[in-house]
């Protein structure tokens, strides 16, 4: 079910398959497990909890930091205020736990960045979608590196007098690993943004790329290229090598090697392979045979799926039986059919309406479509 959190396609049935019923609507009824209809997800929660347990959370979660950031000044005040020294040790508590989770949920949330920065460009397919999402990691970035001067401002100048009645030689410890932590963090920072930049300038180069390729290819299919474009003028001035055959330049042996006993040996079994007498025979070819050289026209009956759309929107019928009683230029399988059910679905989605509900047919389970 956590494979498959993206693609919400974890179905009640698999999951009675695997486990006793009674136990599946047992989770679904302490919310662990959500029902949607005929599919089951995750709680939201529970969800987040395993994401960051196995390190492929995808959320950057900043308000964290200020969260916490809030919770400290609140405590430090409430410290300062207080005469109790058992209640000023609870407030101290505090501030050392909050302490303690502002360097690591900001090492965390750089950690993500970066992961969700190298996903973005390895596996997004539109460039228009991957260049804003940079861009919107950059600006997280841009935000983490603030947080990482507010916190260090709260460490160094807001609070001082706090630090300096505080006593406490673990909290001395623990401001000093956070220190050493938003150190850390910026220098991450600074290669994050390297890497952000590397990666924008590439996604850009190759969409300008791309472009021209498509501009150049449309002036083709229109037989303008040559009319509209400078392309014969640049094409004179290059003077590709690539096609060429490498010249290979034979290499002379030394005298000192020449003179070696063994050279000697070698060079005389080389010039008996080169004498050789034998002569290898090629065998030849069999004649082409006449047919061959006969003109031969196939015609072959294809099934016209934009006259299908049409003639489905006007029928009334749902997709499946639309296409079970459709009058086919030629016999079709029930493969085929199935295959003419899943294109019409895949090039004119927009124009059809999906419902909730299901059929059997031959075994097959078809969703119930309408045109809109």
């Amino acid at each position: 079910m956590f494979g498959k959190r993206k693609s919400f396609d974890y179905r009640y049935d698999q999951a009675i398959e695997l486990m006793e019923e009674s136990k599946v609507d047992s989770l679904i009824e302490k919310g662990i497990i959500i029902r949607n209809g005929r599919y089951l997800e995750i709680e939201d929660q529970l969800l987040s909890f395993f994401e960051q347990i196995l390190d492929v959370n995808e959320e950057i979660n900043i308000s964290l930091i200020t969260e916490h950031i809030t919770l400290l000044k609140e405590n430090i005040d409430y410290y300062l205020a207080e005469d109790s020294e058992h209640r000023k040790y609870k407030y101290l508590k505090s501030v050392k736990g909050s302490l303690r989770k502002m360097g690591f949920i900001c090492l965390r949330n750089i950690v993500d960045l970066n992961r969700n920065i190298d996903n973005t460009f390895k596996t997004e397919p539109n460039y228009k979608v991957k260049i804003k999402k940079l861009e919107n990691y950059d600006q997280r970035r841009i935000d983490i590196k603030k947080l990482i001067a507010v916190t260090e401002q709260f460490l160094t100048e807001d609070e001082l007098t706090f630090f300096a009645t505080a006593k406490d030689d673990e909290l001395n410890h623990v401001t000093t690993e956070l220190r050493l932590q938003l150190q850390e963090a910026r220098h991450n920072l600074i290669e994050t943004e390297k890497q952000i930049i590397d990666f924008l300038n590439q996604v850009k180069h190759q969409s300008k790329l791309i472009e021209k390729i498509r501009q150049v290819k449309y002036l083709k299919d229109q037989f303008e290229l040559e009319s509209k474009s400078d392309i014969v003028k640049l094409l004179n001035k290059m003077n590709p090598v690539a096609f060429e055959n490498r010249p290979a330049f034979p290499v002379k042996l030394s005298l000192d090697i020449l003179q070696d006993d063994d050279t000697y040996e070698i060079i005389k079994a080389l010039s008996k392979k080169i004498k050789s007498t034998v002569k290898l025979k090629v065998p030849l070819a069999k004649a082409i045979d006449e047919t061959f050289f006969n003109d031969t026209v196939e015609t072959d009956i294809f099934i016209d799926l934009e006259k299908m759309k049409s003639s489905f929107t006007a029928s009334g019928y749902h997709l499946l039986d639309f296409v079970n009683q459709y009058d086919y230029p030629k016999e079709v399988s029930f493969e085929e059919i199935v295959t003419c059910y899943c294109q019409l679905i895949s090039l004119y989605e927009n124009d059809f309406r999906f419902t909730d509900k299901y059929v059997i047919y031959k075994g097959t389970e078809f969703s119930v479509i309408y045109p809109k």
